[in-house]
C-alpha cells in the first residue's frame, strides 16, 4: 500500500489539477466521474485523469489518502477539493471559479457561466 500512497502523493503534488475517477476523461465509466470530468472538460481545465479501475491499489489507496470514501476525487494544487456533489455545488455557486482563480488554474469563465445559467 505504501507504493500506491507514494504514487498518489507524487501525482497529486506534481499536477495542478488531478481527477481520480472511474474511467478516463474521454471515456468515463460511471455517472459521477462523467459529471465531474464533463464540467472540467467543458470549462477547458487542463487536468490529469487517473483511472482507478485500472489499479486496485490506487482505487483503495486514494480513499485512504484523502479519508474520503467515494470516487471521483478532485485535487487542485495538491489539495483535496471533493467528490461529485461538492464539485457540482461549487460549480453552481461560483466557488470552483474562485478556487481556480486563486490557484492560477486557467479555465473558460464563459463556459462556467453557461453551466450556471443552464442550471438556474
Amino acid at each position: 500500500m505504501t507504493d500506491a500512497k507514494t504514487q498518489i502523493d507524487e501525482t497529486v503534488k506534481s499536477n495542478d489539477v488531478v481527477l481520480f475517477m472511474k474511467g478516463t476523461k474521454t471515456m468515463p465509466q460511471c455517472g459521477f466521474s462523467s459529471r465531474v470530468a464533463g464540467v472540467l472538460n467543458y470549462m477547458g481545465v487542463e487536468f490529469t485523469d487517473v483511472n482507478v479501475l485500472s489499479d486496485d491499489a490506487i482505487r483503495q489507496g486514494i480513499k485512504d489518502y484523502s479519508d474520503w470514501p467515494t470516487i471521483p476525487q478532485l485535487y487542485v494544487k495538491g489539495e483535496f477539493v471533493g467528490g461529485c456533489d461538492i464539485i457540482t455545488e461549487m460549480t453552481l455557486s461560483g466557488e470552483l471559479d474562485q478556487l481556480f482563480d486563486t490557484n492560477g488554474v486557467e479555465f473558460n469563465k464563459e463556459a462556467a457561466e453557461k453551466i450556471r445559467e443552464a442550471n438556474a
